[in-house]
């Protein structure tokens, strides 16, 4: 498995590989924060390895009492203590006093100050399972401001409530039980939790009957908690045998496809969890024997005909982690592509679809595009024919001048030519000498290193490819490289090639110039 960051720089020698698309807590945070600030309007988005808060946006009048023109500050110690004596009180004072203290606690100051008096944790549980509602879900919202502390103190403490938020996943409020979903979404970050808490109080069955819930505000928390849990460094031996065991991809196949239009959270969340179990490796055969490629590669079929016709911004969301399921399954050392024939074309053209769409505001789904295109065309002559034939083709060549691009587009290049004269044939119709001596002047070695090797594989099966090549210049394009100590061993060979191909000898079959 080739991480991310290694992906263009590995040469093509040997033949075509298909690369898995690698999926780190690391990586996972690197992206979120880049793309964070133009996707925020997308509440789903709090997602991946990110704790998430669902909180009201405006305070009442009476939170704020006793503040500085409405201002968040920590509350004291001394205040602190003041609210929990008031929460002994009637039950309006009570209430008053827990919106006051849910206030505070959105700071790490007030949360270490909370957990460290005596008795404080026991009494917010204690008021958690009271049977007013309005006082259970003001201690609820209590609960999820610490669960989202980054403090491992802070979480520690919230490890007694843990099977209580499990329980009241059962009760009859949607809202309490999206609040506790999500509030054990954040608690499953931690590993420490999950190990000793959550899986042997039953986490997975309980998630199982949410996801079966009518409401999509539950179905959905559902996801976040369980995509939480499945990247924990646990997930592959401890919690993903028990998901795929339990039936639950099946589910999530389901979850993922259906209704679009109202329930395009609970697909994202979802989809995400299918990546984190694809990734893992740890039983992709049973996912593969539950049709998951044809399904999901109808669904980007799908997702591309919404695109035409209504605006792409928020698709990405789920065009991005269902382009990684499909791409990562495809990698899979089992024969699994021809479960894609019927529908290869019409996928193609998704793919150009979202590259178009998609440019230049959101590069990382052109990108994961990419990776799609090199997993359907490495080892499938058929699919090269059909890329060869497709307006694709030119959207391809045009990427080639995107930097963070041009590497895995001259890798699905090379896929193509790789399969034979009659598709370097039609490569060299459709792009010609003026396409390799473009692609030459590239400024990135790594990316010219890829050229020379297409090159290499285009005059070796059409020697038509060389000859073009130099009555346009191109000997003089490489010796512009000659001088670079990491392509001069494959310049000088290809100048040599390219050489003897134009002005071929009697006895010098085209096996000697390779």
């Amino acid at each position: 498995m080739l991480s991310p960051g290694s992906a263009v720089s590995s040469g093509l020698a040997g033949g075509r590989r298909r690369w898995r698309r690698s999926c780190t807590a690391e990586e996972l945070r690197a992206r979120r924060r880049e793309r964070e600030a133009a996707l925020r309007s997308a509440r789903r988005l709090q997602q991946l390895v990110s704790k998430r808060l669902l909180r009201e946006d405006e305070l009442t009048e009476d939170i704020c009492v006793g503040t500085d023109s409405g201002t968040r500050a920590p509350v004291s110690e001394q205040e602190v203590a003041e609210l929990l004596r008031n929460a002994h009180k009637g039950t309006e004072e009570r209430i008053k006093s827990l919106r006051r203290l849910r206030w505070g606690l959105q700071h790490k100051e007030t949360q270490q100050t909370f957990i460290r008096l005596e008795g404080s944790m026991r009494m917010l549980i204690g008021l958690f399972t009271s049977n007013l509602a309005d006082l259970q879900m003001e201690a609820a919202q209590c609960l999820h401001e610490l669960s989202n502390s980054q403090d491992p103190e802070v979480v520690e403490a919230c490890l007694p409530a843990t099977s209580y938020l499990l329980t009241y996943l059962s009760g009859h409020s949607t809202a309490l039980t999206e609040l506790c979903l999500y509030t054990l979404g954040n608690l499953a970050v931690e590993t420490k939790i999950v190990k000793k808490q959550l899986l042997p109080q039953g986490i997975i069955p309980v998630l199982a009957s949410c996801m079966q819930s009518p409401h999509l505000a539950v179905q959905e928390g559902a996801g976040y908690a369980l995509s939480q849990l499945l990247q924990s460094k646990e997930a592959a031996e401890e919690i993903i045998p028990l998901v795929l065991g339990s039936g639950l991809s099946q589910h999530m196949l389901r979850l993922v496809c259906s209704d679009l239009e109202q329930g395009m959270g609970v697909a994202v969340e979802f989809a995400w969890c299918l990546h984190y179990i694809i990734c893992s490796q740890v039983n992709n055969s049973l996912l593969i024997a539950q049709r998951a490629l044809p399904t999901l590669g109808q669904l980007l079929v799908a997702l591309a005909s919404t695109v035409t016709t209504t605006a792409a911004e928020g698709l990405e969301l789920l065009v991005c982690p269902v382009v990684r399921c499909v791409s990562n399954l495809l990698a899979e050392d089992e024969p699994c592509g021809s479960e894609l024939q019927a529908q290869a074309e019409a996928l193609l053209r998704a793919v150009h679809v979202f590259i178009r769409s998609f440019l230049p505001k959101h590069l990382f789904i052109v990108q994961e595009c990419l990776w799609l295109l090199n997993n359907l065309t490495a080892d499938d002559p058929a699919l090269c024919s059909v890329l060869l034939s497709l307006d694709l083709f030119p959207s391809l060549l045009q990427l080639l001048h995107c930097q963070k691009a041009s590497g895995l587009v001259l890798t699905v290049l090379c896929n193509v030519a790789a399969k034979g004269p009659a598709h370097c044939q039609a490569l060299h119709q459709k792009a010609g000498p003026p396409f390799l001596l473009g692609a030459l002047a590239l400024p990135d070695d790594q990316a010219v290193n890829q050229v020379l090797e297409l090159a290499h594989l285009l005059f070796l099966h059409w020697p038509e490819a060389a000859i073009d090549f130099v009555g346009h210049s191109g000997l003089q394009a490489l010796e512009r490289h000659r001088d670079n100590l990491l392509l001069r061993e494959k310049v000088e060979a290809l100048i040599r090639i390219a050489s003897q191909l134009a002005a071929p000898t009697q006895d010098c079959p085209l096996e000697a110039l390779c």
